[in-house]
């Protein structure tokens, strides 16, 4: 028997996974009450507003892939777009050459909210007044604050008070911080998920209610808040500056969450979906083609053979992750030419048994422009610090020492499945808008302020976000969700769990618990975007032979501390009606739960 450090669950019923126990178990909750995934994987979403503060919040964004039972996955899109007033030129005369980590210009439409109320209102059962409920029983009753979210308040606290005011009332009641595992309240968030059930509870039907819901935030109350706001706030960034930001009501009303294709390849009888190059999802699918003919199965799957190859694949669908991905509304994105065997085969050809320590994207025809600007980033000067709540709140042993996003994969008795990683709006990432009681996103900080690339920062556009779900089809008919938080590891982490299940023939646990990796050969999604050369990361419950080994190949290798790579989690249905569910035990948070 190999141990695991939990056991791989499985059930009949439903499953439910995320990123925080108290989540995960309304989840389940809700999949009792007669709901669906779609219902299960809102109300955790939600849940997770509030436990997790630190990582994602009401104002933030969220990717999702979705399947209903028999049919194809399909995208979700909760990523808002660059507001009308978001252009270079206003940015580069505010004197910015980079878009800060924080603060009002690192903002764009918040995007989650109406994700959510758009797979509810095609997919759901319960109504919405059910779905939001427990979030807001714990965020007015209060929930045991994890200590990684009072660290992180007490750290800001000084500068909450200082600066942005309407952030001290709600995170330092009385002027205090919370202490770990006391109780812990948002009201003003509870008040607005009331409001906003109160307008669905006046519908005539549960989708009339939905829609009321997103009319009241897009272009209701909380639009006009934020309006309200925005029109006259001039706050502290994570440059030191003084800024005012540029989201208005107008640009919320505008738009709305939507759905699209996945975007999919084939490796070893599993079709594997992402979402498109808006995120960096494709990167996965570019590593299993360029490994697709490697002996996976014969090496072992904690040796240095394994890892070097792996990570070697990376760097280079990092690398093209920075040269050619984008909004593909606003740019031509040759996502067929990266996805390709061609492409592919001359990767990984370029792949030897050394580490790879300068800049490796594939070249594609007609693509000089975005080519040339991604070596000339390459050789700029990285400022040193990420400013006040700058950067993504990463995992805990990387620079920013503040935690990372939150994910949740459901599958319920009829084989429904969602996968979805909602982030942004960090307690730390902007000040909270008065009377919402949550700060707005900084998803913004991923565009360039150099014209002519496809993540150049212009209005409307979607900024490449880092947030990446996955789902799985095997021939034999088994669907598996899967993902992580984890900023510019998401993949990487993914990936490797991935490869584990389905060629070392890893349970879902197993894979989960298995020593991780990750490299920072890449150009950082996250002010101040860095790079560190030939930088690999491992868990040191790798052997000490193995860490000679990729160190010997060439690898800076940065042993972290145990256990505190990736927070994986997935859930998988099975033609017979069997579900499994699996979740990491690291940072001591996630949970896996059904029956």
């Amino acid at each position: 028997m190999t141990f695991t450090t939990r056991p791989e669950l499985s059930g009949t019923f439903g499953m439910v996974t995320s990123t925080h126990w108290l989540a995960s178990a309304v989840g389940l909750k809700l999949l009792e009450a007669g709901g669906t995934a779609f219902d299960a994987a809102a109300g955790v979403g939600f849940v997770l507003n509030v436990v997790e503060p630190h990582l994602n919040g009401l104002l933030g964004d969220m990717p999702a892939i979705l399947r209903v039972a028999g049919e194809d996955p399909v995208a979700l899109c909760g990523q808002g777009v660059a507001p009308a007033g978001a252009t270079i030129e206003h940015y580069r005369d505010a004197g910015l050459d980079l878009i800060p980590g924080s603060g009002l210009l690192a903002t764009v439409v918040p995007g989650a909210f109406d994700a959510w109320m758009l797979m509810l209102r095609d997919h759901g059962r319960l109504p919405l007044r059910d779905i939001l409920a427990p979030a807001i029983h714990y965020a007015r009753a209060g929930h045991p604050v994890l200590p990684r979210v009072a660290n992180t308040i007490a750290g800001q606290a000084a500068f909450f008070a200082a600066e942005w005011p309407t952030s001290a009332e709600v995170w330092t009641p009385g002027g205090k911080a919370p202490a770990a595992g006391t109780l812990f309240a948002n009201p003003q968030l509870a008040d607005v998920w009331d409001q906003l059930a109160q307008e669905a509870d006046a519908a005539p039907n549960r989708v009339a209610g939905i829609d009321a819901a997103r009319r009241a935030f897009a272009s209701g109350f909380v639009a006009e808040r934020i309006d309200t706001y925005m029109s006259d706030a001039c706050v502290m960034d994570g440059t030191g500056e003084r800024r005012r930001g540029v989201l208005t009501g107008d640009d919320m009303a505008q738009w709305s969450a939507s759905y699209e294709p996945t975007v999919s390849v084939d490796h070893h009888g599993w079709q594997v979906h992402k979402c498109g190059p808006w995120t960096q999802g494709p990167v996965l699918l570019q590593c299993l083609q360029m490994l697709r003919n490697d002996p996976l199965a014969e090496m072992d799957p904690n040796g240095p053979d394994f890892v070097h190859l792996v990570t070697e694949a990376l760097k280079r669908g990092f690398a093209d992750r920075e040269v050619y991905y984008g909004d593909p509304d606003h740019a031509d994105i040759p996502l067929a030419a990266l996805l390709s065997d061609a492409h592919a085969d001359a990767h990984r050809a370029d792949i030897t048994d050394q580490a790879t320590h300068d800049h490796r994207p594939g070249v594609i025809s007609g693509y000089e422009i975005p080519l040339a600007a991604y070596h000339t980033r390459a050789g700029r000067v990285v400022p040193q610090d990420t400013g006040t709540g700058g950067g993504e709140p990463t995992m805990a042993h990387l620079t920013n020492r503040k935690g990372d996003t939150v994910h949740i994969d459901v599958v319920d008795q009829w084989g429904n499945m969602v996968s979805a990683t909602p982030s942004g709006g960090w307690l730390q990432s902007n000040p909270v808008v008065p009377g919402l009681g949550a700060p707005l996103n900084s998803r913004a900080q991923m565009f360039w302020l150099t014209p002519g690339l496809p993540t150049s920062l212009a209005p409307g556009r979607r900024p490449r976000t880092t947030l990446s779900p996955s789902m799985a089809l095997h021939a034999d008919g088994r669907a598996l969700a899967f993902g992580t938080p984890g900023g510019d590891q998401q993949d990487q982490w993914q990936l490797a769990f991935f490869l584990r299940h389905v060629h070392h023939g890893m349970n879902l646990q197993e894979a989960i618990d298995a020593p991780l990796f990750h490299t920072g050969h890449l150009q950082a999604s996250f002010y101040p975007r860095g790079m560190r050369a030939g930088h690999l990361m491992a868990e040191p419950h790798f052997a000490e032979a193995t860490l000679d080994a990729l160190r010997a190949k060439g690898h800076a290798l940065e042993v972290a501390e145990p256990w505190t790579v990736g927070r994986l989690t997935a859930a998988q249905h099975a033609p017979d009606g069997l579900v499994k569910a699996a979740a990491t035990p690291r940072l001591m948070q996630a949970y896996a739960m059904g029956r």
